[in-house]
């Protein structure tokens, strides 16, 4: 089997170094961005539209801009703030603000301190609660995003860094 160099060197980023971020536009004056606890699963998708047509010129109009969606997955905390917030927004089409960051990506001189991410703004459109019985809680979320995002650098607390090293575990044996 022969490997490539990239591949002789490549490190797979772990799912939780890739966190997510949130703030109700309207308050970054007053709040800092948050993430949610116990997070199970995080994912971003981006899709284009790609059937082409013809124009009366004869030209070929080509697909147009994508679309960003943004979906997270939690366990509800006790006194979960964040939630309310974001839920309150999707009650009243209030502006996003979404950081995405890779905490494996640290930034370099002027970024020092910082860490590669993307950010966007949208919407939040879907808010669903699921409470099994002999679960616990869990609330997943949709965002539509507006345009493609913005690459660059952004700053995590050292709180929010640890948060990204902890999974949610239950009490009960795992097994062998």
């Amino acid at each position: 089997m022969r490997f490539s160099k990239l591949q002789l060197f490549a490190e797979a980023v772990q799912g939780k170094k890739i966190i997510y971020l949130y703030r109700v536009k309207e308050e970054s004056a007053t709040e800092d961005a948050m993430q949610l606890a116990f997070t199970t699963e995080n994912g971003r998708t981006k899709s284009k539209d790609a059937d082409s047509t013809a124009t009366k010129d004869g030209s070929i109009r080509t697909p147009g801009v994508a679309e960003v969606e943004i979906t997270a997955t939690s366990i509800l905390s006790k006194g979960d703030t964040l939630i309310e917030k974001l839920e309150t927004a999707l009650d009243n089409d209030q502006l996003l603000e979404i950081w995405e960051v890779n905490l494996e990506e640290k930034g370099t001189t002027t970024n020092s301190g910082k860490f590669k991410g993307m950010y966007f703004q949208g919407f939040l459109t879907e808010l669903e609660k699921t409470s099994n019985a002999e679960d616990m809680v869990e609330i997943s979320l949709t965002f539509g995003c507006n345009g493609n995002g913005k690459t660059g650098y952004v700053t995590v607390t050292a709180e929010q860094q640890e948060a990204a090293d902890y999974v949610f575990t239950d009490t009960q044996k795992t097994g062998a």
